[in-house]
């Protein structure tokens, strides 16, 4: 069999193997990789619900107008 490569990971400019870490630092790791992907969804839907914000608030503006007949 086929030697088993170890998975490389960097916390604060340091690069440590995966499995090498004790179960409490793998779970500690595991819970900040989660907590960035839900972050970046965060931003992900925040930036789309800023983008909609603005798009009723162009066309609130646009049905105020005054009508120009």
């Amino acid at each position: 069999m086929g030697k088993q490569e170890k998975t490389p990971i960097t916390i604060n400019e340091v690069e440590y193997k995966y499995e090498d870490l004790t179960q409490e630092q793998q779970v500690l790791f595991n819970h900040c990789i989660d907590l960035d992907r839900k972050i970046a969804s965060s931003q992900f839907n925040l930036d789309q619900l800023m983008v909609g914000k603005q798009a009723f608030v162009a066309r609130l503006e646009e049905a105020l107008k005054p009508d120009e007949d």
